[in-house]
């Protein structure tokens, strides 16, 4: 879960419109209209990638009259939908996707069951990727990808559907580096004998 309280502002006297801002936005809040950024004030979750990344320093945040409320209840999803979709991810449901924003694989899991189909979708409900946006994304698309048969590919550059996780090595890679032990890691995964970050 996370609060928002401010939201990303354009100045069009200083915008040249050159997209940066609209390819890095984690929520399709920005769109280039005539030449000039546009943000949609209800989908920015305040990430600041837009104006960290802006060279004519056109976008400042503005202080939001009521703060939005990101976040996922997965009590209100089927609980074995919900367990059989973080196994297939190879997720325990208590394990934390975002550390920024403290959200767990079952929230994933959850705004997933609910109807999110992208990455983005995961943020507008959840609130993870709002903040560093670094360590979130792969187990956000494991999620999806557990779920989905055909994720759609993103239609900028926010992301790419690449698989980077131990689950996903194929045979011949494993069979290739034998010294890494990626299948002896993943059965010691499966029995809990490496834990995750909480500790259980």
């Amino acid at each position: 879960m996370r609060k928002i309280y401010s939201f990303a502002m354009v100045d069009e006297n200083l915008c040249i419109g050159d997209k940066i801002c609209e390819n890095i936005c984690v929520t399709k809040a920005i769109s280039i209209v005539d030449k000039k950024a546009v943000v949609n004030e209800s989908r920015c979750v305040n990430c600041k990638r837009c104006m960290d990344a802006c060279l004519p320093q056109a976008i400042t945040m503005k202080q939001r009259k009521e703060p939005i409320i990101l976040g996922v209840d997965a009590n209100e999803v089927d609980q074995n939908k919900l367990k059989e979709l973080c196994a297939r991810a190879n997720f325990d449901p208590e394990e934390p996707v975002c550390v920024c924003t403290f959200t767990t694989a079952k929230e994933i899991a959850a705004s997933v069951l609910k109807g999110a189909k992208t990455p983005e979708d995961v943020t507008l409900m959840t609130g993870a990727r709002s903040a560093c946006g670094m360590w979130c994304m792969a187990p956000i698309l494991r999620i999806l990808n557990a779920h989905y048969k055909d994720l759609p590919e993103s239609d900028n550059y926010r992301w790419y559907n690449i698989k980077s996780d131990l689950w996903s090595t194929s045979k011949d890679v494993n069979d290739k580096y034998p010294e890494y032990r990626l299948e002896e890691d993943k059965e010691l995964f499966k029995k809990g004998i490496f834990h995750n970050l909480l500790g259980h």
